[in-house]
């Protein structure tokens, strides 16, 4: 369910990211300020998606059973845990995603969009491979 989560969310900053940077590269050709911000752009559209899937899949971990109330010190734990997780992950994703997005516009035989879903399909392999080990190291679903 997690990877499916990140998969998910990852498809539409995908897109948004493909399509952004097409249109971005229509008014700037600074090919560095371009690839920045189209990584913003994707988190944009990322966080949020992932975020509310997560806590769809997952919201029963945070009830207590007897009482029907929220259990908090379960959110918070759980959230620690994710951005442990993603911490590492993320930079590693962030840096790659930029540094090839930025070589791939210098070249400048390939349509802007293409390098934009060429940098990300090279960064989510890395990130998915670092996160899935990181969720193991946090214990992240390791129920009590």
């Amino acid at each position: 369910m997690f990877n499916k989560n990140i998969l998910i969310s990852g498809i539409f900053a995908f897109f948004a990211g493909a399509i952004f940077t097409q249109f971005f590269s229509e008014f700037n050709s600074d090919s560095l300020s371009n690839s920045i911000v189209t990584l913003i752009l994707e988190y944009c559209v990322y966080i949020p998606i992932f975020s509310y899937l997560f806590y769809l899949d997952n919201k029963s971990r945070y009830v207590e059973k007897e009482t029907g109330k929220k259990n908090y010190n379960v959110i918070k734990t759980d959230i620690k845990k994710l951005i442990a997780a993603f911490a590492i992950s993320e930079t590693i994703y962030s840096v790659s995603k930029v540094v090839l997005h930025y070589q791939l516009l210098s070249l400048g035989f390939i349509e802007p969009y293409q390098t934009s879903m060429i940098a990300s399909i090279i960064a989510w392999i890395i990130f998915l491979l670092v996160i899935n080990l990181s969720i193991k190291a946090v214990h992240l679903f390791k129920s009590k």
